[in-house]
């Protein structure tokens, strides 16, 4: 909605890199304010005075702009970025760059608002873009990146660091269109997941029920429950004006377990329609669940008027009422506050429908964007690419980080530690959808045909139809 096993590494200095690779790495483009390059190098004499000797750069002045900055070289600047964190997520956010500030004297200056997605567009088309801007919708920022105002990270981070630190997954997600080409729009800093089935753990165990590798033992076990007396799902959709967008997750999801990553991206740009033989597949098979009045706890109906937040509670009492809710990570904050993780509740994997599509996960994140190029901005995006840039967010739960060099050892429950790993070890990674797609489609046609469709006021064919002319208005 709108709202990974990692190993520790310490930020490795890179020492005897030349001049002229130094000046590069912090130069480039720029649309807001000229770049400032760091100071020359300078070069102690020595005995025998050889040319390689007086052109050897010092090694206190080399490196990264991230190396340069741990070394006080950015002391006093000012780093300006704003983003959609408010409130409690702001307080963990600036905890997670309180160290950084005060190891390179850099000061991130943090605006939140809630009006995020309507005031960016406003700053940037108005000249008072941030340094930089935090984007839980990539959609969004695909928009302005057309618009030449971004600036391309392609030249500006380490590309190897990038690849051996990343799932590829993440950085594909990363390239969009630019004004003149494919560009490197952002970096992934904090992540959710999508793809988790939750469950009552210990009733589980107790019941004696096994957790499903594949999707045939899990349509075997909802069958078996069923015939145990409990249905096995507790599904709700009902979200206020957001209503439907719960479903989304699921189309999404068998979308990336029944075709492939490009007909899923396809299908996101609007290139492949709604109404195609790809999606309604997808529909059909999650309504083989959604549909059977014994699967569902209170029927289809009921899906449509439960708040997704209320959906869990069934799950809850003593015994279950019903077994499993599929949802994101985030939807723990609405278990009851006696419930303990690992003990009282856990998650397993959606399972692969077809094993050539492997183990796809569904992602939802923040994409973190430059706008003004200058070497202590640079060294800011350096730093928010590592894992260490969200450590104590990591520690005080709720996220994962998307950085393999996030430690498990940071995660507090055995259940983030194995999501962590889990989109660490994706075969693909793909963002939400309905995020990406265009508003009056992700968060217009796509929720309310799903509703109709579930509702029973409008067929199959006809909420894809409606659903399509989303894209087609």
């Amino acid at each position: 909605m709108k709202k990974i096993s990692g190993r520790k590494k310490s930020l490795a200095l890179v020492l005897c890199l030349s001049f002229t690779m130094t000046l590069s790495a912090c130069g480039g483009g720029n649309n807001n304010a000229a770049p400032t390059d760091p100071p020359a190098a300078t070069v102690s004499p020595t005995a025998d005075n050889t040319e390689e000797a007086t052109n050897a750069p010092s090694a206190e002045l080399s490196g990264s702009p991230l190396d340069l900055a741990m070394k006080g070289e950015y002391k006093g600047t000012k780093v300006t970025m704003f983003g959609p964190f408010v409130d409690a997520d702001q307080v963990k956010f600036e905890s997670s760059i309180k160290e950084f500030e005060e190891k390179t004297g850099i000061d991130i200056q943090y605006e939140g608002s809630k009006e995020f997605e309507a005031t960016i567009n406003i700053r940037v088309d108005g000249g008072n873009a941030p340094d930089i801007a935090d984007f839980p919708q990539p959609g969004l920022l695909a928009s302005i990146a057309k618009t030449g105002k971004v600036i391309d990270l392609t030249s500006v981070l380490d590309q190897d660091k990038l690849t051996a630190n990343y799932n590829k997954s993440w950085l594909d997600m990363s390239t969009m269109d630019g004004k003149d080409g494919k560009i490197m729009a952002g970096i992934w800093n904090r992540s959710n997941v999508k793809s988790l089935v939750w469950y009552p753990k210990k009733q589980f165990d107790d019941a004696g029920y096994k957790v499903p590798e594949t999707w045939d033992e899990l349509m075997a076990l909802t069958e078996q429950i069923a015939k145990d007396g409990d249905p096995a799902w507790a599904i709700g959709i009902e979200s206020g004006a957001a209503t439907g967008w719960p479903a989304t997750d699921w189309v999404e999801n068998i979308m990336l377990r029944t075709t492939t990553p490009e007909n899923y991206d396809k299908w996101v740009k609007g290139e492949l329609p709604f109404t195609s033989p790809e999606v309604k597949n997808a529909v059909e098979i999650m309504s083989k669940i959604w549909l059977n009045k014994d699967y569902v706890y209170g029927g289809a109906k009921s899906i449509v008027t439960t708040s997704f937040g209320d959906a869990p509670a069934p799950m809850f009492t003593d015994p279950p009422k019903a077994w499993f809710n599929m949802l994101g990570n985030f939807i723990t904050s609405f278990f009851p506050e006696t419930a303990k993780v690992d003990q009282d509740y856990d998650w397993f994997y959606l399972p692969p429908i077809d094993a050539q599509y492997g183990k796809p996960v569904l992602v939802a994140g923040d994409i973190y964007a430059m706008f003004n190029d200058r070497p202590e901005v640079r060294a800011v995006m350096e730093f928010f690419t590592t894992g260490e840039s969200i450590k104590s967010w990591v520690q005080s739960g709720g996220v994962i980080a998307p950085m393999n060099d996030a430690s498990l050892d940071w995660y507090t429950s055995e259940s983030d530690r194995r999501m962590a790993k889990l989109v660490q070890d994706a075969s693909t990674l793909r963002f939400d959808g309905s995020d990406l797609m265009p508003g009056k489609v992700g968060a217009g046609t796509f929720w309310k045909g799903m509703t109709d469709y579930v509702s029973g006021t409008a067929t199959l064919d006809q909420a894809l139809e409606q659903i399509q002319s989303g894209w087609n208005n």
